[in-house]
């Protein structure tokens, strides 16, 4: 029984959107049941709503298919963005300087559980 996997996890790796940004996201599904989670990004008006709810139904799917998990069990038990590569640019100033523009990227993890009874 001990040998019994109960958890699925999804990542998006390189994703064009700043870690700050996605975090203010993930930490509003931290811990949270699966359709709640999802119910949360629908209505959420942020533009890393849409890739999480991708990353988090991937790991739902996973859950389903890999390790034959009930999908109304399911709860979000881990959910971070770490910094991916910077794209660095270039932005033109006055008197033929320049100025840095950093398009930051993330990977975005969701590990979902099974609840224990």
């Amino acid at each position: 029984m001990a040998d019994q996997v109960t958890s699925a996890i999804a990542t998006a790796k390189t994703v064009r959107i700043a870690p700050r940004k996605a975090r203010l996201v993930i930490d509003t599904i931290r811990g949270r049941n699966v359709a709640e989670a999802i119910a949360i990004l629908d209505f959420t008006p942020r533009g890393a709503s849409p890739i999480v709810k991708k990353v988090l139904q991937s790991a739902i799917a996973n859950a389903e298919h890999n390790f034959d998990l009930d999908a109304e069990n399911l709860y979000v038990s881990e959910a971070y963005v770490n910094e991916g590569p910077t794209l660095k640019r270039f932005r033109p100033r006055a008197k033929g300087s320049a100025s840095p523009i950093n398009k930051r990227t993330s990977h975005v993890t969701v590990v979902v559980s099974e609840k224990e009874d």
